[in-house]
């Protein structure tokens, strides 16, 4: 399978090529040419695959340049341990309305299906195309993807990795998560400004002709771990299928019925990956994005324009706090299928910070896609009440998504995908249940172990004593020199 850019057929690339380079040469993201479609017998024989090999099964389908074996080896080797038996585990919030929950891996985030496995991939790419350049991985992040690529990449020989979050934009664990992070080739900075300030600036470097050819001549190249590399993308495909078998199993859904899936969206990958996985031949009905008080989304998919020029709210679900969801970019190909349109409408948000699209463009979208959104009041009350009457304990991003949920429900069950572990965010949990919050994020997931009978992830709570070794604060125009170091 081979893949071309959003902005440009003209240009190829096998998947290999494409996770290593992020973005296309004209700074479109990367699509396939074609989508596989699985037919329902190949879905049946999938039905009972532990994930692992699920994981596997799905990856050949796009990364067709790879052996299979390998593949499957890769898919065994990160979704096995590490995640404790709890890979794309299902559970019951109640009748009709379910949780896949995707923080069971090592960073207790959903980025860890795509960043677990995505070194595996680079390295194998590199193997494959017999490079031997020093490959220097830029990461923007507004919380869980700086942590996630991090302990991915951390020691990987041939690799260097630097992640740049928003200052006073994530919460004290998060920052935490990446300040700490153990590895001679690593690097963290936080930004003065926002998550789109981060990836604005790391964009303009992927771009930028003279430092690319500075960093060449010292044998490195740049390359992205953010979800605008398709290496990102195809593992999440994985846990729509699993959730969809799980359920189905469980009698939740009638096999061959579609099941409806709210997602809580910020860079609208995540989402997006279950239109993959719709298209390809999985039951889905509809994919609901839920957006916190920065509704860029829920705006476009209502009237077809994307405005970025708003205000920025800075809210208890900071990973979803992004007005610039680059992601959307390969939806706008596929739901136009023109290149040149895309480039256009991307042009005028970078000039003019907002597109409109087409009536035909605005109804496909529509067709796949509902959307709605929740403040921080509304995802705490949605908290609270889930808990109460379901002794289901969740994050703030999750509670968006529950929050939607209600809003956006239909006959069909839904499912919700659990972006993060609760003590990512302890004081905001312990505040939206209404209990007293320490000043401490520590005393605070000692007092929601205590008031909840849940246990905190070990990985989490060893933060208080990890050394903090990145501290350096930057502005949006530093991001170039701290790329090129």
């Amino acid at each position: 399978m081979r893949y071309h850019s959003t902005r440009g057929a003209g240009h190829t690339a096998q998947a290999g090529q494409a996770i290593l380079r992020g973005l296309a040469p004209d700074g479109g993201l990367y699509v396939p040419e074609t989508l596989p479609r699985v037919e329902e017998t190949t879905l049946k024989s999938w039905q009972k695959l532990p994930y692992p090999a699920l994981a596997g099964e799905i990856l050949a389908l796009f990364l067709t340049d790879y052996d299979p074996a390998f593949l499957r080896e890769a898919a065994a080797a990160t979704y096995g341990d590490a995640f404790g038996g709890k890979a794309g585990q299902v559970r019951t919030v109640h009748d009709g309305l379910y949780s896949v929950e995707l923080w069971h891996g090592p960073t207790c985030a959903f980025k860890d299906y795509a960043l677990q496995l995505m070194p595996r991939l680079l390295v194998q790419a590199k193997r494959q195309l017999r490079r031997d350049e020093v490959t220097r991985i830029l990461v923007a992040t507004s919380g869980d993807t700086g942590k996630a690529a991090l302990a991915g990449y951390a020691g990987l020989p041939g690799i260097e990795i630097a992640v740049f979050y928003p200052n006073a934009g994530t919460s004290e664990i998060q920052r935490l998560q990446m300040a700490t992070q153990p590895g001679d080739n690593v690097a963290v900075y936080a930004v003065e400004g926002n998550f789109d300030d981060a990836q604005t600036g790391v964009k303009r470097v992927f771009a930028d002709a003279e430092a690319a050819a500075a960093l060449e001549k010292r044998g490195i190249r740049l390359s992205s771990a953010n979800s605008i590399n398709w290496g990102r993308l195809v593992p999440q495909l994985v846990y729509y299928f699993y959730a969809y078998f799980r359920l189905a199993e469980q009698g939740a859904v009638r096999w061959g019925d579609p099941l409806d899936v709210c997602v809580p969206t910020g860079n609208f990958g995540d989402i997006l990956a279950g239109y993959y996985a719709k298209h390809m031949g999985l039951p889905i009905g509809r994919l609901v994005c839920a957006s916190n008080k920065n509704n860029v989304l829920t705006d476009f998919i209502t009237t077809g324009t994307y405005d970025a020029r708003r205000e920025f709210y800075k809210t208890a679900s900071p990973s979803m706090d992004i007005l610039i969801s680059s992601n959307l970019e390969r939806l706008l190909y596929h739901a136009c299928g023109d290149t040149a349109k895309v480039a256009g409408w991307m042009e005028e948000l970078a000039q003019n910070g907002h597109y409109t699209v087409d009536g035909a463009t605005l109804a496909a979208i529509q067709s796949d896609f509902a959307c709605g959104c929740a403040d921080d009041r509304a995802a705490a009350a949605e908290l609270r009440a889930r808990f109460a009457a379901d002794a289901y304990l969740c994050d703030p991003h999750t509670a968006v998504a529950l929050c939607v949920a209600g809003q956006r429900g239909g006959a069909a069950p839904m499912a919700v995908l659990s972006t993060a572990s609760p003590y990512k965010f302890p004081r905001d949990v312990l505040s939206a249940l209404g209990l007293p919050v320490p000043e401490s994020d520590f005393a605070a997931m000692a007092a929601l172990e205590t008031a909840t009978g849940t246990k905190a992830p070990q990985s989490l709570a060893a933060l208080q004593t990890a050394p903090v070794r990145f501290a350096q604060v930057i502005p949006p125009a530093g991001i170039r020199a701290a790329a090129l170091f």
